[in-house]
């Protein structure tokens, strides 16, 4: 069946509608406020056979969304083999090596019938709170394999033929530390999910399931048309980038990622040869995360494209088998925010050799994922219930072709937001002495790097315990097109004796902290564009005026000229 423009537009718009009110639904309902303030979770419509993307909203990770295709794969196969398929069931997994990403990412998946048959895959994932493991909130450094990470859940029914299967929730719930909290969660993400199968259900009543499934084909091959223009419009060629991470938190070795980009008519080719191999440590990720992770990367160099699996049919990617990038079960996956935001970096480096105009430099480059957990503690002195705090922190982004780099942005492997200070310290037992702009730590360049962020927390409790799952400590974000490197990340904690820093700069475990000690973050700021001796004087002359920049660091990145100016 054919279907013109017009209609085709409409739908599209109403299925991406339907997509947002998931998100809407579930960042409403949840208890978590990863969830509910920082937006981790994602919705989407995944096509009935493949899984691939077809629909996504626009207010969840992109990472998240395309991961859920190989979510929605799994669980294809898993009815397929399983052959009890049945129109109301729910499959529920954190299974990283099979749905990607890590195991606090809950994903649900629910096949949507019309007239007896799975008509598309509706799916649901947000970040839990915690899902058990060594490490309150999961992310352990020291990992080895992924059971010190979490508790680990194939595909399983949640619901069968509508009913709820209270076993497996028991099971759930008897798995994570913040029970209330996953208990939550758990209900805003079916909630979705019975939300999108009404809207959809009105939708396949209004213009009938033969015109909506041509419009859910016809997406795919117009993201293919799309895709092809863009790459045709670019120059053909070979490229290649390469950037590290710091160490994997068990080794303190530094780990490749390296790409070669090659241009040919309308096709790419992304080759991730000479990277790492997979690592004991928990900085390794599937070659799903993989494949999604670079999904992101091209919709932030080809903006304009939609969000649909059809955008990577001339995207042809090599990704070496068990290597850091393809890591097999149980290789610990819980730091895979790091690795693929240092896939995004060298995507980009790579880009920019080819076509400048098209990307920015590299980004802070690290969440900072740090946990502070302890116990209440009643007026009698003993221990009250469990609280954990787990958040991820901002940094700078990298200069653009047209401005400088937005300061104290979130990662750009989402559209999520950093949880405001006033509801982390009304949920938690501290309180933070310094939310700051981080000066002289933007990239120098025509268009600086944004700043990074300098954040101090004191703990209110009697005593907790700390982590942290950092990078960007000893490799610090790039500029392109000439411009000069952000500042590294930096963290410390208070001890009786002063203040410690990490052994292996960005990662560590076990730390204890008392009343009133705090502990510090300083993150990177993000990498210049073009040469620093083309940004205007006036330009730098502000930004030591707004202390953004010290004088003796503007004089080092860009010469004293804009002295003159200031006079």
């Amino acid at each position: 069946m054919t279907i013109d423009p017009v209609t085709l537009a409409v739908l599209a718009g109403r299925m991406e509608q339907i997509a947002d009110e998931m998100d809407a639904t579930l960042f409403r309902q949840a208890f978590n406020p990863i969830i509910a303030e920082a937006h981790d979770a994602s919705h989407g419509i995944y096509h009935a056979t493949t899984g691939e993307t077809l629909v996504q909203g626009k207010s969840g990770l992109p990472i998240f969304v395309g991961v859920m295709a190989f979510a929605a794969k799994a669980v294809i196969d898993k009815a397929e083999a399983d052959g009890d398929l049945a129109d109301g069931d729910v499959y529920v997994f954190n299974d990283a090596h099979i749905g990607g990403t890590h195991l606090s990412d809950m994903r649900l998946v629910r096949p949507y019938f019309h007239d007896g048959k799975v008509f598309c895959h509706l799916g649901s994932v947000g970040h839990w709170h915690d899902v058990g493991g060594a490490v309150p909130g999961n992310y352990n450094p020291q990992a080895t394999e992924v059971f010190q990470e979490a508790f680990v859940l194939p595909p399983v029914k949640l619901m069968r033929g509508g009913a709820l299967q209270q076993d497996i929730v028991d099971i759930l719930m008897r798995n994570t530390r913040l029970p209330a909290s996953a208990q939550g969660d758990l209900n805003g993400q079916m909630n979705a999910l019975e939300l999108g199968a009404r809207r959809l259900d009105a939708l396949i009543a209004e213009y009938g399931a033969d015109t909506v499934a041509a419009a859910l084909e016809a997406l795919g091959d117009r993201a293919e048309k799309l895709a092809r223009a863009e790459i045709t419009g670019l120059p053909q060629g070979r490229w290649e980038a390469g950037d590290f991470l710091d160490n994997d938190g068990i080794a303190d070795t530094p780990l490749p990622i390296r790409v070669a980009l090659e241009i040919r008519e309308d096709t790419l080719r992304l080759d991730f040869a000479g990277s790492a191999p997979a690592t004991a440590g928990p900085v390794n990720i599937s070659r799903g995360t993989a494949i999604a992770c670079i999904y992101v990367a091209i919709k932030h160099i080809f903006p304009m494209l939609p969000a649909n699996a059809g955008v990577m049919r001339p995207i042809e990617v090599a990704i070496p088998e068990h290597s850091l990038l393809a890591a097999d079960f149980p290789a610990p996956t819980g730091g895979y925010t790091e690795t693929i935001l240092r896939m995004i970096d060298v995507i980009f480096a790579a880009f920019a050799q080819a076509a400048p105009e098209r990307v920015v430099a590299n980004a802070y480059g690290t969440i900072n994922a740090l946990s502070i957990a302890g116990h209440r503690t009643g007026a009698d002195g003993r221990k009250g219930g469990r609280w954990v705090m787990f958040s991820f922190y901002g940094g700078g982004h990298g200069g653009t072709p047209e401005g400088d780099g937005l300061n104290h942005g979130n990662a750009p492997i989402s559209t999520a937001t950093i949880p405001p200070v006033e509801i982390l310290e009304a949920a938690y037992p501290v309180i933070f002495t310094q939310w700051a702009l981080r000066p002289d730590s933007a990239g120098a360049g025509r268009h600086r790097g944004g700043l990074g962020a300098i954040y101090e927390i004191e703990l209110l409790e009697e005593s907790a315990e700390a982590f942290l799952f950092g990078e960007r400590g000893r490799f610090a974000p790039k500029g392109v097109a000439g411009g000069g490197e952000g500042a590294l990340n930096r963290f410390g904690w208070q001890q009786g004796d002063g203040w410690a820093h990490p052994p292996m700069v960005s990662k560590m475990v076990g730390i204890s902290l008392a009343r009133g000690q705090r502990v510090r973050l300083e993150t990177p700021g993000g990498g210049g564009y073009g040469p620093a001796d083309r940004r205007p004087a006036e330009r730098i002359a502000r930004d030591v005026r707004l202390g953004y920049l010290g004088a003796e660091a503007a004089d080092a990145a860009y010469g004293a000229a804009w002295r003159e100016v200031q006079a």
